[in-house]
């Protein structure tokens, strides 16, 4: 089949859009990719990408301009399937649902919930909007050929506006990360935190518990905002934290193989109380343990499997003991590695996750 993904916010290399999806089904399908990055058009892996250019203006404007150029490069292309990753395109996926293209929806978050936490939106109106895009996602959601959601949680609130919904949880790749087969005094006594660093991340708590700890962070991603960057510049534990910037998938599996613990404290977030972070996945996949956010749903994951440490993701104090404690008690630290190492490769996989991607397309035709 001709299938096109469709994205108009997410980078054109994203991990789970162009890697994880794209890419892998160009074994079975013609694959294509718009973006709106402004980068130029490329062929790509054996995907075709095209761009429609960077909206500028804020947003309000990439919703209404950037679905409009996206919408008009679908139909251009045309397609047999219109995969899409944003719920500001849910407009155009039920545009072209009616003109008769088969749309599936990848919901990669919780949206209604992820609004209340949204700082662009006025606190007062965050309610009411959540609950208007509730009704968009249901109604919407009838007229896809299909569904696919990051988590089970999400795909039990879809399945009820559509049965042809199926969770794709957004497990690690083996071969990305297998080269983290390093013994463990070789590693460094330090931790690390790769992603996103926001607010809701947790990272204030995380730099602030370094004063009280003495460990060093090694600390990757981009910043939300400048204001972020400032607060953590102004931390008592600024001093100890080591900033690499955006780092690439290879420089990923580099620096988780230098480290001991990995981080992932998120704060409770009516979102990420329901998420599977692939960061917990591959801190696990590189033979560390983890020092986790106590949220019920990660429990069965880290205790569950005896992988790693789970703490108040607001409490310096309690991230600070617990990465003490992993750096002090080597021994059990590295048991946990292991055991986080072998249950991702028993139980997290991508590759099983792509085997029901790619026989949820076949049911398609």
């Amino acid at each position: 089949m001709q299938v096109c993904h469709i994205t108009s916010v997410h980078p054109r290399y994203d991990i789970r859009i162009f890697i994880k999806e794209c890419q892998a089904l160009t074994a079975d399908h013609q694959v294509s990719l718009i973006v709106a990055d402004s980068l130029g058009d490329e062929l790509k892996d054996g995907v075709q990408i095209y761009d429609v250019g960077r909206v500028t203006g804020g947003r309000l404007s990439r919703m209404r301009i950037g679905a409009k150029r996206v919408l008009n490069k679908v139909l251009e292309i045309k397609p047999e399937v219109v995969h899409f990753h944003d719920p500001e395109l849910l407009g155009i996926g039920v545009k072209l649902a009616k003109l008769g293209y088969k749309v599936i929806y990848d919901v990669h978050e919780d949206v209604p919930k992820q609004v209340m936490n949204k700082h662009w939106i006025p606190r007062v109106i965050r309610p009411l909007i959540s609950k208007l895009v509730t009704y968009k996602e249901r109604h919407s959601a009838a007229l896809f050929s299909g569904v696919v959601c990051a988590t089970e949680i999400i795909a039990a609130r879809f399945k009820q506006y559509n049965s042809n919904t199926i969770a794709i949880h957004n497990f690690p790749i083996l071969a990305e990360l297998m080269q983290q087969d390093v013994e463990w005094n070789d590693r460094q006594d330090s931790i690390c935190y790769i992603g996103s660093i926001s607010a809701t991340r947790g990272i204030i708590p995380l730099v602030d518990s370094l004063a009280l700890s003495g460990v060093r962070l090694e600390l990757a991603g981009s910043y939300s905002s400048d204001n972020i960057a400032e607060q953590i510049k102004g931390s008592a534990g600024a001093k100890l934290v080591n900033y690499h910037g955006v780092i690439n998938r290879q420089q990923i599996g580099e620096l988780l193989a230098q480290v001991k613990v990995g981080m992932v404290t998120l704060l409770p977030t009516p979102s990420y109380l329901e998420s599977l972070p692939i960061k917990l996945f591959e801190y696990m996949l590189a033979g560390i343990p983890v020092v986790a956010s106590n949220f019920p749903l990660w429990q069965s994951i880290v205790e569950g499997n005896s992988c790693g440490l789970m703490v108040g993701p607001s409490d310096a104090s309690a991230i600070a003991k617990a990465c003490q404690w992993l750096l002090n008690n080597q021994d059990e630290a590295e048991k946990m590695g292991h055991n986080g190492r072998a249950a991702v490769l028993k139980h997290y996989t991508w590759d099983a996750e792509l085997h029901k991607l790619r026989t949820f397309y076949r049911e398609l035709q």
